[in-house]
């Protein structure tokens, strides 16, 4: 795989830009190459997917910064929020995204803009943008190379996606970690300062609604809880919608997907090192969040369990709002139900998965997540 100066290049002579602003995201680069070409055991696919997604958030980056900087304007928008959804993977939150997403006052990450973000997004041509198609593209290819993405995690192009790519483009966030083995990036992630990060991460978002409100934004990814004190420095007036499941049922399910997706990069398996890391990588991102949530006050805050997410969406979705001093509207309710009708629970089929093909037992993972559990032992699922 290139070292970072050959992908660092590769981008400039893509964009003809230079400026990647303040140099912190080079640590994060670095860290993240050494660690691809030398814990990975990327296969030749591996070292193309891996080196491609790489030079193309450096490229996207450069191109973020040079509309910044061509139009200072840009810094003075206002980021309303946003909704932040937490919690353990494989808990929902993909679901509640998407119901959010349908609520006209919210604004969200769509998957084709948080690829290709620049040309900034017009409301006029939300709707025809030639990205969506390119972004269809894209997930058609992938999802024929790599069937069962389809139940392990479906997405659409105009859809809500998280917004990894944001932190991406600072190379700091474990989302790498989904992609294939990189334990001493993952080690030095888990601990780095994220406040650079979470300052582009808001940049983005001010040049994507620039020209596309609304202005209430609503993200999500669950790797937020690992640095909840920088991303609340970003977006003083954040709050935040927790998922609930239990640990037991969710962790088999996380290593499932994890494993598969690793296996398009590399032909190594390391199946229990997988489970041990996923459960302290989550049980200390829950520890996190639940320290920061004592810190901060409860009134930030909104809980949803999985049982009531899948059973009675739009009621979850109006209670959390009120929680929040929000309120679903006529209009929101209306467009939140027909999301929710249209996609029932389990439409793409069932993922199959098991605890003990990481070498994890229920009773082990519960007793990693004891003071979650007895905190949150009122919400279902």
């Amino acid at each position: 795989m290139p070292d970072a100066d050959a992908l660092i290049a590769r981008a400039v002579e893509q964009t003809g830009l230079d400026d990647f602003g303040d140099p912190g995201w080079r640590e994060g680069l670095e860290r993240l190459v050494a660690s691809l070409n030398g814990e990975a055991d990327l296969t030749p696919l591996g070292e193309q997917i891996l080196g491609g997604r790489l030079a193309t958030l450096l490229a996207n980056r450069l191109r973020v910064l040079d509309v910044l900087a061509a139009n200072p304007e840009i810094d003075d928008q206002e980021v309303e929020g946003p909704l932040f959804i937490i919690g353990l993977p494989r808990t929902g939150t993909t679901a509640l995204s998407n119901l959010l997403a349908a609520d006209p006052q919210i604004r969200s990450v769509r998957l084709w803009e948080s690829s290709d973000p620049v040309p900034p997004p017009e409301s006029i041509t939300e709707g025809s943008d030639p990205r969506i198609d390119e972004a269809r593209r894209g997930l058609d290819l992938m999802y024929e190379a790599f069937p069962e993405m389809r139940t392990l995690h479906f997405q659409a192009a105009t859809g809500p996606t998280e917004c990894q790519d944001l932190l991406g483009m600072g190379f700091r966030t474990e989302h790498f970690g989904g992609m294939a083995r990189v334990p001493s990036y993952s080690d030095w992630v888990l601990d780095c300062d994220m406040s650079g990060a979470y300052a582009f991460h808001r940049q983005v978002l001010q040049l994507l609604q620039w020209h596309c409100p609304p202005r209430l934004w609503h993200l999500k990814t669950p790797v937020h809880m690992l640095a909840l004190d920088d991303l609340r420095t970003a977006y003083p007036g954040s709050r935040f919608i927790w998922t609930h499941r239990d640990p037991a049922a969710v962790l088999g399910s996380v290593c499932s997907l994890i494993a598969y997706t690793r296996s398009w990069a590399s032909d190594r398996t390391d199946a229990h090192e997988l489970g041990r890391q996923q459960v302290a990588l989550w049980s200390e991102a829950i520890r996190r969040a639940m320290e920061f949530r004592r810190r901060i006050g409860e009134r930030w805050f909104a809980d949803v369990g999985f049982d009531s997410l899948q059973s009675e969406p739009v009621a979850a979705v109006a209670t959390a709002y009120g929680r929040l001093g929000l309120e679903l509207d006529r209009e929101g309710q209306r467009r939140v139900e027909d999301w929710a009708r249209a996609h029932p629970p389990g439409e793409h089929g069932a993922h199959e998965f098991a605890l003990a093909e990481f070498g994890l037992e229920a009773t082990e993972v519960r007793s990693c997540f004891a003071p979650y559990l007895e905190r949150f032992a009122g919400s279902d699922g």
